[in-house]
């Protein structure tokens, strides 16, 4: 197949290698026109993904328009909160024969949309089936040295997920398929939040106990938030929920990890992010969570939690011991 994959970040870079090792026509989109040239000359993305080379077969272009034109599949790698103003550019194309991937992992912030829901509000003439997502514990500093890796493919139609899974799986790349579409969008962006969490509990030095806690209950709150949205619960306790959770609070690669471990040892948000090359969704998602979770009065104190310490600079140590003292509570309700 024609593809498109459209940032040409860590995670894109990767999957743009993945899929032309599997047979495909790729092509590599980056929205820097100086730094597309680099990629083009070097065929090291050195920026995100040092190390790894790019085959001289995958085509590297700034020019969206080119990107897009007569794709089978479109691999959306594009930090969530920009994704709507790249769609915007290339709506009036005729995308009929094209499935849009999402392999993003946040909520917009305005709207507090999941990023399938972005494709289809932006590319108005597409149809749900026409739009997937790819998600689960899948670092790309890992992936692209063929570390064994299980992912998820979902999309409402059952095709749809079953046609993502086969472009994608490899020996080392395993992809299942579900038709639950928002479960596994809701479990990717909301445990960046969770991740932040945890960051936090090893930047303040709390322990294994406390960070243990706070993914058990993360989970919790990630299903009870998910399900009130419309998802399954069942997904939540399978690659693209618990799964994705416990790598991206534990992995050295989790850059949603590093933000929160920052805040624990008492850096300024701003600060943090302004050294980082690359963008951790969970900060931006947190906002968007904190208010669908206001709308539909599901209870996410974690969640909560980290919203007040990210953006209403609340003392880490302080909000860890209120969690700790509020009302008793059934585990399982």
């Amino acid at each position: 197949m024609r593809i498109s994959v459209l940032g040409a970040g860590g995670w894109g870079t990767t999957l743009a290698i993945l899929l032309y090792f599997n047979g495909h026509e790729v092509t590599l989109w980056e929205y820097k026109k100086s730094y597309a040239k680099t990629l083009s000359k070097s065929r090291e993305n050195k920026l995100y993904l040092p190390g790894v080379r790019i085959p001289k077969e995958i085509r590297i272009t700034h020019a969206l328009e080119e990107a897009c034109d007569h794709q089978h599949m479109i691999v959306i790698a594009i930090p969530t909160q920009y994704i709507r103003s790249v769609l915007s550019q290339i709506k009036k194309h005729d995308f009929s024969d094209t499935t849009f991937i999402s392999v993003s992992k946040g909520i917009e912030r305005d709207t507090l949309m999941t990023v399938s829901q972005i494709i289809q509000d932006e590319l108005k003439n597409i149809s749900p089936s026409q739009v997937g997502v790819l998600s689960g514990p899948s670092h790309a500093e890992e992936v692209s040295r063929k570390i064994p890796t299980a992912v998820v493919a979902a999309s409402s139609d059952e095709l749809t997920a079953k046609e993502i899974q086969a472009a994608f799986i490899t020996s080392y790349f395993r992809v299942y398929s579900t038709t639950d579409i928002l479960g596994v969008e809701y479990g990717g962006a909301l445990k960046n939040v969770i991740a932040i969490g945890a960051g936090i509990v090893d930047g303040a030095n709390f322990g294994d106990n406390t960070k243990a806690a706070i993914m058990t209950r993360g989970i919790a709150e990630i299903s009870r938030l998910g399900m009130a949205l419309g998802a399954r619960p069942e997904t939540f306790s399978g690659l693209s929920g618990m799964g994705d959770l416990i790598v991206t609070c534990m992995s050295r690669h989790s850059r949603n990890r590093y933000v929160g471990e920052q805040i624990g040892r008492g850096k300024k948000l701003k600060d943090i992010l302004k050294s980082m090359n690359m963008v951790a969704e969970g900060v931006e998602t947190s906002k968007a969570v904190h208010k669908l979770s206001q709308d539909h009065e599901i209870e996410t104190p974690i969640c909560s939690a980290v919203y007040k310490i990210l953006f209403e600079e609340r003392d880490p140590v302080k909000i860890t011991y209120e969690l700790m003292t509020r009302d008793m509570k059934p585990e399982s309700e």
